[in-house]
């Protein structure tokens, strides 16, 4: 069968479109999946202007200002004296009379290994304070930069270069090579500038924790100087029982001699002498003890002087020294302002709530500006021409979105580190009220121990010398006298032990009071 022969007019020609079937509506509408984009465009731009305000928003959401719990009140005095003389008020020349302590704490304030370090520290410190300050100016570097480009023939630069060297408006040096180099010689700067507070909120924080670093090193000179004390005191009475020692040995040398006599005599038996031969062999392990502590004391005081062991000198034993008539602590106040590591534990807790505030800052949008000037070129021969110079800066405000968590972590990290400041500063306050009521107490009452026991001393050495008498003559034995020996000896022991304690306690309240550092 034939086809039919169809003339070409017969049938009705769609209209092209002039820019071909492709930008044709009707086309347009038969492919797209998603019907008519015109609808669709103006809602999606909509929904783009309420989200983005909406991020902003978010984004900037501060946590609630910081809020710590209420500090305990302080008491008005110590032992309700309320005298505001105070100890801790005293240079520790004035404080301390002997010279050969005084020469002691000269050496160790100027070569102990700690009180080095912390001057150190301070120095880490100021570093990071300068630091800190420079985040406030701009950076300036100067720049020498050279690289190289190859674009393609169908990328945005490589169509834009090749029709920029058809133009007759360029001469040849103006012509952009095919392998493009790019010459940058001049400055570039980076500055954010501090919109809410937050990099001068960082310089105090840094500031304040420099000050910090000061009280420390106050907290150790204190600290120093009475151990060195403490040291020296105990060496003092160390020589002080070791006197005591020799003098009783002495005594019962003559004791054992009179008792081998008495033995000849028939008057005591052998057992006697070995009484009297064993008390007098302890009375000599006791004095070696003592001179071993001797050196362990002198080898500590000498760590602490910054040298290495030699013998420390002193003319005087515990029993020569002599207290303060009066000593006074002053009022708790007083005790706040001048004590180091309370000090130090208040600048602590001021740093820990300011890096709060910089936690709360980094929610906000930041603002950096990126200028630059210099002299910039695709071709190294006209680049020191004034035709080269550039100019520029950019500037951004960044604002944080998705990494909130982040920020949220960092802020609460802030904040517990600040409680754990305030709770630290409210023990060192405890701590200091506690010490220095103890060392008040220590020295009334050492102070009477020390005289009953000089009483006490003076009745056993009585009983010893009646003892040793009526022992030669027959009226009393061999184990009365050993016993009133080692009595006498034991009340003189605690009696050098009781001054000790006296000195120490002085030597801990005058610590406790913050005196030292001045």
């Amino acid at each position: 069968m034939e086809r039919p022969f169809i003339h070409k007019s017969s049938i009705s020609e769609a209209p092209k479109s002039p820019k071909g079937d492709l930008e044709h509506p009707d086309f347009a509408a038969s492919k797209s999946p998603l019907g008519d984009l015109g609808a669709i465009k103006p809602k999606f731009q909509k929904l783009i202007v309420y989200l983005i305000p909406l991020f902003l928003l978010s984004s900037c959401r501060v946590s609630e200002p910081l809020q710590l719990p209420k500090a305990r009140t302080l008491p008005t005095s110590f032992t309700g004296n309320t005298d505001s003389t105070s100890v801790g008020n005293l240079n520790w020349k004035a404080f301390f009379s002997d010279p050969d302590l005084e020469s002691l704490i000269d050496t160790a304030l100027a070569r102990n290994p700690d009180l080095q370090i912390a001057s150190q520290r301070i120095e880490m410190a100021r570093a990071n304070f300068e630091y800190s300050r420079g985040a406030l100016v701009p950076s300036v570097n100067a720049v020498a930069a050279a690289g190289v480009d190859r674009f393609g023939r169908y990328t945005l630069n490589g169509v834009g270069n090749f029709d920029t060297n058809l133009s007759p408006n360029i001469d040849g040096k103006q012509r952009i090579p095919d392998a493009t180099p790019e010459y940058f010689l001049g400055l570039r700067s980076n500055w954010e500038i501090d919109l809410w507070g937050k990099l001068r909120n960082r310089k105090r924080a840094a500031y304040v924790r420099f000050l910090a670093s000061e009280k420390g090193r106050h907290l150790i000179v204190t600290s120093l100087i009475a151990e060195v004390a403490r040291l020296y005191y105990g060496l003092l009475a160390l020589d002080s029982e070791l006197e005591i020692l020799r003098e009783n040995q002495a005594l019962q040398q003559r004791a054992s001699e009179l008792v081998v006599v008495q033995k000849a005599a028939g008057r005591v038996t052998e057992l006697a002498v070995q009484q009297f031969n064993a008390q007098l062999l302890n009375t000599r392990s006791l004095e070696a003890q003592v001179q071993q502590q001797i050196v362990e004391t002198e080898n500590q005081l000498n760590q602490l002087l910054g040298r290495f062991p030699q013998p420390i000198a002193r003319n005087k034993t515990i029993s020569n020294q002599e207290l303060p008539a009066q000593i006074s602590a002053g009022i708790p106040s007083q005790m706040l302002r001048r004590r180091p590591d309370i000090q130090q534990a208040e600048l602590a807790m001021e740093a820990a709530n300011v890096d709060v505030e910089v936690a709360r800052a980094e929610f906000l949008p930041s603002l950096t500006l990126t200028p630059y000037v210099g002299l910039n070129a695709f071709r190294a021969s006209v680049l020191l021409d004034p035709a080269s110079l550039a100019i520029g800066v950019l500037g951004g405000l960044a604002a944080p979105v998705f990494n909130r968590r982040y920020l949220k972590s960092n802020y609460s990290l802030s904040v517990a580190q600040s409680r754990e400041a305030f709770y630290g500063y409210q023990k060192t306050v405890l701590t200091g009220f506690s010490e220095v009521t103890t060392s008040l107490r220590g020295i009334e009452n050492y102070r009477k121990v020390a005289e009953l026991q000089a009483q006490e001393v003076a009745v056993l050495g009585q009983a010893a010398t009646i003892s040793d008498e009526l022992f030669a003559t027959g009226y009393a034995s061999y184990l009365e006298v050993i016993t009133a020996q080692r009595s006498v000896l034991a009340a003189e022991l605690s009696l050098i032990n009781t001054k000790r304690a006296q000195f120490l306690s002085v030597i801990d309240l005058y610590r406790a009071l913050g005196g030292g550092w001045q």
